[in-house]
């Protein structure tokens, strides 16, 4: 190899991820758009690795395996559901049904644009007992009782175990979210579709003749 070769081979390496030290998140960024796009039979360590411009056994220094991989990528998806829609609570203001409707919306939002994701994110929870797995999805779900929590400190909601009712609700918009994903639902009733759901949640539905 020349010098010439040599120096250009240098820098090309200094300027791939792991040089500068973001590998994990480029990989998982990558992992999570093959998987939108391809499924999880896209995923493989060494197209990941190829996809990103590192070499086959660079991805190991993160991963042991594929299924090391999968974890990692199902947690981070649990961290952002849970921003996504710690978000969307925050931003929706003080009126409580409003941010109750607002978690299961922006929650729904995930589902539909994210549904291969999500397929995965269940799958490891069931199938994985990985310690900071099991933490991320505990942080997703603790946006519901904390919500529940709140409406009956405030009078809102009914007394109750707050864990039972937030498993309610996650079950509700989950299969909203189901149904759209298979194309029973179409998109443009969703929001209205959650809305109803939380409202009828909360005041109850009305006796049927």
């Amino acid at each position: 190899m020349s010098t010439a070769t040599f120096f250009r081979y240098a820098l090309a390496v200094a300027d791939r991820p792991y040089h500068h030290g973001n590998l994990r998140p480029a990989l998982l960024a990558q992992a999570e758009h093959t998987l939108r796009e391809q499924g999880l039979d896209g995923l493989a360590l060494r197209e990941l690795a190829r996809q990103v411009g590192v070499s086959h056994a660079a991805p190991r220094r993160h991963f042991a395996d594929r299924q090391a991989l999968l974890d990692a990528l199902a947690e981070s998806g649990w961290a952002r559901l849970e921003a996504e829609v710690r978000a969307a609570v925050e931003s929706a203001g003080e009126d409580y049904e409003a941010r109750l409707r607002a978690s299961g919306q922006a929650y729904v939002r995930f589902a539909t644009r994210d549904a291969a994701l999500l397929e995965l994110m269940f799958a490891s929870r069931q199938g994985r007992q990985v310690a900071t797995l099991q933490e991320a999805t505990a942080g997703a779900f603790s946006v519901l009782v904390e919500l529940v929590q709140d409406g009956q400190a405030s009078g809102v909601v009914e007394p109750g175990d707050p864990q039972r009712m937030a498993l309610l609700l996650f079950a509700t918009v989950q299969g909203i979210a189901a149904l759209a994903n298979a194309g029973i639902i179409a998109p443009k009733r969703l929001d209205p579709l959650v809305a109803e759901a939380i409202g009828r949640f909360l005041h109850g539905q009305p006796t049927l003749a």
